[in-house]
């Protein structure tokens, strides 16, 4: 892992790459349609708008000016249940261990935050991402058929005890 990659506070200067790298990747990798870069938009309009720093964070992985990747960890409706959130690296990020290092932020920031799981969703075609998850102690708890973003995906949810 590179020493010089850093892990620095989400800003809201981050929301147009941030919905554009995922709308691109998303694109090119599975096929998804536009509706998935508008929902990572109201997703980062609703964390601009309404998160609690005590209970809601989001990071931006980067080296020098350059963004690499994100990871967020947000509330739901239960108290002790916070959801992992746009957990994204471009593709020259991955394989050097900074998804299991900003995994293992992110979790750390849910106990800290006194959250006691941690859960989330994502694609059955995400096979390094769910491959990390189950290393790190995640139990997938459903997983289904669907059609999503113009696309029929399996989509899966895991979690995990913290």
């Amino acid at each position: 892992m590179d020493d010089t990659i850093t892990l620095r506070p989400f800003l809201p200067e981050d929301a147009g790459w941030l919905t554009r790298q995922h709308g691109m990747l998303y694109a090119r990798d599975e096929g998804f349609d536009p509706s998935f870069e508008a929902l990572v938009a109201r997703v980062l309009d609703d964390f601009i708008a309404r998160h609690d720093p005590g209970r809601e964070a989001g990071w931006i992985a980067r080296t020098g000016p350059a963004r690499l990747g994100s990871i967020f960890c947000v509330a739901t409706d239960r108290p002790a249940v916070a959801r992992l959130r746009l957990f994204l690296l471009r593709p020259q990020a991955r394989g050097r261990g900074l998804g299991r290092r900003m995994l293992h932020h992110c979790m750390d920031f849910a106990r800290s935050a006194g959250y006691r799981q941690l859960v989330l969703a994502t694609h059955e075609s995400h096979r390094a991402a769910c491959a990390l998850y189950r290393a790190e102690g995640f139990t997938m708890t459903d997983s289904r058929a669907t059609r999503s973003f113009g696309q029929d995906v399996v989509e899966q949810h895991f979690a995990i005890t913290l």
